[in-house]
């Protein structure tokens, strides 16, 4: 079974019931805070940490004077536009006496349907989790409608961990877990502590949300496993209500962990395979050797292109016989890539008058 101390990269949902008080719509700061020392603890182990938060319109829809309810799409965008505000407020607020620097990133489901954007997002957010930031993602309530919405924090945490490779997920949630029936309903409901692969069975186990404020109930969180999981993160459900959640999960609080199918790398990977290439371009010996020890695609090593495509596009890499030996995501259009083929990465300012990534293609994003 997986343990939240082996985690590399962790990726941490927090729900809406977790963070605002239900009577009040205030936040609740204590418990942040107490969430904050766990974030540090963990950090100071040498863990990457994202934080997937909800929030925006319950803290802002108090501040508009907005009622508790169900509100017409132009409120909640409004809401949202004004509690977006204060979650990334509070979180700095709780995060900087441990030293940590935040960042909120704001996405939709287009984000991560769209090769290009997505490809962009990961890059973001890697460079920040390399600056020793803890991004902060949400939903971007403020321009989302229902045909680019993920519709609820579960899902997007989950996609979130598969776009940055994360090894674990953990869903704060008002329940301890996943139980063979509602055990709100059903007093012989039995915890499960283990899944190992979620079949039928387990997708009927999954009931609708007791509470009033969130959006996802256990479907959503047996959803977002899926997605997890056939990825190769781990993921656990545990109760997050309680004070320091992260450390009652380190030791040893109940909850139920979902078994990976495979490791983070090798499922991008996997991914990237069943792409159609959209063209190619051709190496000369070295960059073939440096491609071979691991090394990331330059424009020097490129002495040729072929085919039209775009940025985040799938495309094969040629030696100079016309053999493949390897089809990765491009970071640089085929008329980007004809221009600096065969310059330094630190000319490609001189060259496109902006300055570019020094890959034209990364080693995470390619496949031999």
């Amino acid at each position: 079974m997986a343990a939240l101390k082996d985690a590399k990269r962790l990726v941490v949902k927090i729900g809406s019931a977790l963070l605002v008080d239900s009577e009040t719509g205030a936040l609740r700061r204590d418990w942040l805070a107490s969430l904050a020392e766990d974030v540090a603890e963990i950090r100071g182990r040498g863990t990457d940490v994202i934080l997937v938060s909800s929030g925006s319109i319950a803290l802002g829809r108090v501040v508009l004077g907005l009622p508790a309810t169900t509100l017409p799409l132009e409120q909640s965008q409004a809401a949202a536009a004004v509690g977006q505000i204060q979650l990334a407020r509070a979180y700095e607020e709780v995060l900087a006496p441990h030293g940590i620097t935040t960042a909120q990133i704001l996405v939709t489901l287009e984000d991560s349907a769209d090769r290009r954007r997505y490809l962009n997002s990961r890059a973001t957010m890697q460079t920040l989790l390399s600056l020793g930031v803890t991004p902060i993602v949400n939903e971007n309530d403020t321009i989302a409608t229902d045909e680019i919405r993920f519709g609820d924090n579960d899902r997007l945490a989950a996609q979130v961990a598969v776009t940055i490779g994360a090894d674990q997920l953990v869903l704060l949630s008002d329940v301890d877990g996943l139980y063979t029936a509602n055990p709100n309903l059903h007093s012989d409901a039995q915890h499960i502590e283990i899944v190992k692969r979620i079949t039928k069975d387990i997708d009927d186990m999954a009931g609708e949300s007791a509470s009033v404020m969130s959006k996802g109930g256990m479907k959503t969180k047996i959803m977002a496993a899926k997605i997890a999981t056939e990825a190769g993160c781990a993921m656990a459900i545990t109760l997050g209500s309680l004070h320091n959640p992260l450390k009652l999960l380190s030791n040893g609080a109940k909850s139920t962990w979902f078994t990976p199918q495979t490791d983070p790398q090798t499922a991008r990977k996997r991914w990237i395979a069943t792409m159609k290439p959209r063209g190619a371009v051709v190496v000369d010996d070295g960059a073939h050797r440096a491609l071979l020890a691991g090394k990331s695609l330059l424009p020097a090593g490129v002495t040729g292109v072929r085919g039209d495509f775009d940025r985040g596009d799938p495309v094969e890499i040629c030696t100079q016989t016309g053999e493949t030996i390897a089809t990765g995501l491009i970071r640089y259009t085929s008329i980007e890539t004809s221009q600096i083929l065969g310059h330094q990465s630190d000319q490609i300012e001189q060259v496109l008058g902006y300055k570019g990534r020094a890959a034209l293609m990364h080693r995470d994003d390619m496949i031999l």
